[in-house]
């Protein structure tokens, strides 16, 4: 290809952030390729290899919209709707105080742009009122490995530490279909015949667990805490621990043994549905895969399956205890860890997003962390808000008596991605002044009254940070259509309006150099990075073509060698008062819907390999639409026959919050008791209109993964949101 340049950068989907080389061509056209990576190992997925459809989508956002007197969103200047917005947050603030504003982030935006949406919020507009999407992301996760481990990093090694382990417990997660690249690392342990896929679904990662390559546990809907409880009872009844290792290196073994001395494995077979001998073979199994059995390592791993869940933190923190109990975390070769889900789940949730923490991963509320992030923003830290509301209470206050009147989206979908999320349209439609920043028109932009267009991942500089805490850089390919602005530039327009302290630049390079110095000595140090450090390990082709910077990366004192990242954490000690990791006793409850005569059945919700997230941006892209076109309900052949339904067939799931309608998959694969849905699609189909918003009350994370429905055959409707027509 003559005229052609290429450009290293990285997938926009998840937080595999599979690594990419974008060549553009003479005529504009950009084709992607898989290039050297140890996460992603020169691969991709479908999502990947289409990526550059997102650039030429038929309806993208390229000028400013405004709603009219009309209810029509249409074209304005970027001073004339930048003047409006400011004028509106102003008007609001000033008649109903700063917490009348209230600011929506993404765990998909960049590091620079996670740190500056929480400095806007807090600076710029003063409010509490932040959170983000990423609450329904990792935050149970986040809470369980806080308060056991000291720290929150998804995966505290790398992936590729996978592949010579004898055992991996997977539970929750469906590699295979959200990040199909890492199953790659498992290929050694389903030699070994040591993968443990623990799914209500026979899912494509369950199947990997078949032919002798590993057990495939079904528990019933919600009770894969009930799994761990009885194996960890196994492995101290059976005098299977690493009884140095937990001597040595953690508190609370008393009181966790009482917690899962009554969940023995006949016991739980009752409630969990997985029988005795196989809890006991399990158990033995990743025994003997630990260090101190003299197995090759072992790895527990936890996913949003088991974590969008109202015991999401104990499932967790179960989770952390019996990798504890085997001696797992913090050991080469073996430990615990949490596949994080969005492009930057991991980065979003340390520099700010977050209702209560500031860069670095800091507690808003501990008066050290806000007079250090206070310096760097040049403000009083007494000026600084304090806590606000997590993401489902931030939501259903929006437009109520004292709730917030403006609300600022960016990077995410509220309208389809929450749970009842026909009552979040409500609320959405009950604000004053609603501003979306997006790149197509989702859900939520179409319910907006001003539209801004912004950048995406090929027309951007920044950073993101993996699921593994490795720091990479995102790089602009080719220039935005003419009327698009980043996120950063209209920031910094807005807080000029607003009449912000402090500086505001547009310059990625430029924030991030401020997100580190703001991040120095916190828990997530970034203060030894910059854009122009992770190139210069990105160029000597460090770690198989990829940077080699994990945080924590401190700067160090002059004169002295840079610090070199931290790929493996806990190896000496834990970050806790005492050194050592805690094992938390916590109890089942089940979930908050109960089986009953008119929702006698299961739903529980996932994805599929075509699609991401709420689908805004893969339902844009004809490959995967026709990959995957329409929603879907997965049925069991015995529930199908039972309810008088066949594949194809449209049947409504009414739950107790509504009714989705969806195409029937006839798949045995799935227990009798329970259905599936995808929750990538919008309208009818949207199974979020039926999801639980109870909250965990540690992690405030929603139930969105069980609630109980009836299954009953429909008329033929509409399935599928029509977004046409509605920006002129």
């Amino acid at each position: 290809m003559t005229d052609a340049r290429a450009t290293d950068t990285h997938c926009p989907y998840c937080a595999l952030q599979c690594a990419q080389r974008l060549t553009v061509g003479a005529d504009g056209a950009v084709e992607p390729a898989g290039r050297a990576f140890p996460t992603s190992k020169g691969g991709m997925c479908q999502k990947g290899w289409t990526s550059p459809a997102l650039l030429r989508a038929p309806d993208r956002l390229v000028e400013p919209l405004v709603r009219g007197a009309d209810g029509v969103l249409a074209p304005a200047s970027w001073d004339d709707v930048l003047d409006l917005v400011a004028d509106r947050l102003s008007g609001l603030r000033r008649e109903h105080g700063a917490d009348s504003v209230a600011v929506f982030g993404g765990g998909g935006l960049t590091n620079e742009k996670a740190y500056v949406l929480g400095k806007l919020a807090r600076v710029a507009l003063g409010t509490a009122m932040v959170d983000y999407n990423g609450r329904f992301c990792m935050s149970s996760a986040a809470a369980a490995t806080n308060r056991s481990l000291g720290l929150d990093r998804g995966l505290p090694f790398p992936l590729a530490d996978l592949a010579g382990a004898d055992a991996v417990l997977l539970l929750g997660s469906n590699l295979a279909e959200t990040s199909p690249p890492a199953v790659a690392h498992l290929t050694g342990v389903r030699r070994r015949g040591g993968l443990v896929v623990a799914d209500p679904r026979h899912s494509a990662t369950a199947a990997l667990a078949d032919d002798g390559a590993g057990i495939h546990l079904q528990p019933l809907p919600g009770t894969d805490l009930v799994v761990l409880l009885a194996l960890a009872h196994v492995v101290l009844a059976d005098r299977l621990l690493d009884e140095r290792y937990v001597t040595e290196r953690t508190s609370g073994l008393d009181a966790l043994r009482s917690a899962v001395a009554p969940w023995w494995p006949e016991r739980a077979e009752q409630v969990c549905g997985v029988p005795a001998r196989t809890l006991r073979r399990c158990a033995h199994l990743l025994a003997a895969a630990a260090p101190h059995r003299g197995g090759a390592g072992a790895y527990v791993l936890t996913g949003r399956g088991v974590e969008q869940s109202r015991q999401g933190t104990d499932t967790v923190s179960a989770a952390i205890a019996l990798s504890l109990l085997l001696g797992l975390v913090g050991r080469v070769g073996s430990g615990y860890g949490a596949i994080t889900g969005q492009g930057n789940g991991q980065g979003g949730r340390e520099h700010g997003q977050k209702c209560d923490q500031l860069p670095g991963y800091r507690s808003i509320t501990d008066p050290a962390a806000r007079a250090h992030v206070a310096q760097v923003w040049g403000v009083d830290p007494d000026e600084l808000p304090g806590p606000g509301i997590p993401a489902v209470a931030l939501l259903d206050a929006l437009g109520r008596p004292g709730g917030p009147r403006a609300l600022l989206v960016h990077g995410s979908n509220p309208a389809v991605s929450v749970p009842g999320s026909s009552g979040v349209r409500e609320r959405l439609a009950a604000l004053d002044l609603l501003v979306v920043c997006d790149l197509v028109p989702s859900e939520t932009a179409l319910l907006a009254d001003v539209v801004l267009p912004v950048t995406q991942w090929a027309e951007e500089e920044g950073t993101m940070t993996s699921l593994e805490g490795r720091v990479l850089r995102r790089r602009a390919a080719i220039a935005p259509p003419p009327g698009v602005r980043s996120e950063l530039w209209v920031w910094a327009e807005l807080a000029r309006r607003l009449g912000a302290p402090g500086t505001w630049s547009s310059d990625p390079a430029e924030v991030f150099d401020e997100l580190a110095r703001a991040s120095a000595g916190g828990v997530a140090d970034y203060s030894g990075l910059s854009h122009a450090r992770l190139d210069a390990a990105e160029a000597s082709g460090a770690d198989d073509g990829g940077t080699a910077l994990h945080w924590p990366c401190p700067a160090t004192p002059d004169g002295t060698p840079d610090h070199p990242g931290t790929p493996r954490l806990f190896l000496d000690r834990f970050p806790t008062p005492d050194g050592r990791a805690r094992l938390v006793p916590v109890r089942h409850r089940g979930p908050s819907d109960d089986l009953g005569p008119t929702t006698p059945v299961y739903l529980v919700t996932g994805r599929v390999l075509a699609h991401y997230q709420s689908g805004a941006q893969t339902r844009r892209v004809p490959e995967l639409v026709e990959a995957a076109g329409d929603p879907f309900v997965e049925v069991h052949p015995l529930l199908a026959e039972r309810t008088g339904v066949a594949d194809g067939d449209l049947v409504h799931l009414d739950g107790l919050r509504g009714r989705v309608t969806a195409r029937v998959r006839v798949d045995a694969g799935t227990r009798p008791d329970t259905v599936f849905m995808a929750f990538h699609w919008a309208g009818p189909g949207g199974v979020n209109e039926i999801t639980s918003p109870v909250v965990d009350p540690v992690s405030s994370m929603p139930e969105l993964k069980v609630c109980t429905v009836s299954l009953t055959p429909a008329a033929d409707a509409p399935v599928s949101a029509d977004l046409a027509g509605a920006v002129r």
